[in-house]
């Protein structure tokens, strides 16, 4: 199978070249949403790494690297606990580190972007994840891969995060794109959140981009699709965007898919929909 020509994305083949390289760092990013099943029963990130993974891989949880004390799904962690976690699964930043998850693609774009944010230099993601992986009958191994902590220093980049106080600036002089990369249902007020306790809506001004168009059969598409979606959903790509989705995981894969098509003016509002929309006194509008 030929390399990708996105290099934010690496092969089946190529990892498995690097299997055993000490300056390779493998990473489960697999987290799941409750609505999410296998065999009738909420998928486990955890326990299907347990279950099966890539050989030496690492399980990152997006539940545990978190801000302390954040009432907040899986908040941005602080630099320095950021760098104390990810230094005891064995990951130096000066590392190459490939995440990947048991969808294809889902949740490792928000690890791919954590790493990112906290200042890793050589970030990829295997195109495929473990399911092409597996389809190519590539070894696995169950059970939790032996560590050797390594030091990760964090140098945190707050210019590519967008807070609330940022966020509730945007929406009142619509002065950066929004886009949200929720299903275009919840966009639209027409579905349920699946946090209670949630608005169901979007933020003033923000544009629809569904994650689900972002990829096919778990494969980023290729960056002239993406443009293409982009422009379908009358982004403008030559102006400056904010990220967001439910509780910011699909949010980066957005993030990757502007990356990919070489737009470089974006941040990521961390906080997402599940700050916004849990919010009582920020606007929201609802229709397409």
């Amino acid at each position: 199978m030929s390399e990708p020509s996105n290099p934010y994305l690496v092969s089946c083949d190529w990892l498995a070249g690097q299997l055993g390289n000490p300056d390779v760092s493998i990473v489960d990013s697999s987290w799941y949403l409750p609505t999410m099943l296998m065999h009738g029963v909420p998928r486990d990130g955890r326990a299907e790494y347990d279950a099966q993974h890539i050989p030496g891989a690492v399980y990152f949880d997006i539940n545990d690297v978190v801000e302390p004390g954040s009432d907040l799904p899986h908040t941005l962690a602080p630099s320095d606990v950021f760098a104390e976690k990810a230094g005891a699964l064995g990951i130096a930043d000066t590392n190459t580190i490939v995440v990947y998850d048991g969808m294809g693609l889902f949740s490792a774009p928000r690890v791919w972007w954590n790493f990112r944010v906290m200042g890793a230099a050589k970030v990829v993601i295997l195109d495929g994840g473990l399911p092409a992986w597996i389809a190519q009958r590539l070894p696995i191994e169950a059970g939790t891969a032996p560590v050797s902590p390594r030091l990760f220093k964090a140098k945190f980049d707050e210019s590519a995060v967008t807070t609330f106080g940022e966020m509730s600036r945007i929406v009142k002089d619509a002065s950066v794109q929004i886009a949200d990369a929720r299903p275009a249902d919840r966009f639209a007020g027409t579905a349920p959140e699946p946090r209670p306790g949630i608005r169901s809506g979007h933020m003033p001004g923000a544009y629809s981009v569904p994650f689900s168009e972002l990829a096919t059969d778990g494969r980023l598409k290729s960056a002239e699709e993406l443009r293409r979606v982009f422009e379908d959903a009358q982004i403008d790509l030559n102006k400056p965007i904010v990220t967001s989705c439910g509780s910011g995981v699909t949010a980066a894969a957005l993030t990757l898919a502007l990356e990919t098509v070489g737009h470089s003016r974006h941040t990521l509002y961390d906080g997402s929909w599940a700050e916004w929309g849990g919010a009582d006194d920020t606007p929201v509008v609802t229709g397409e």
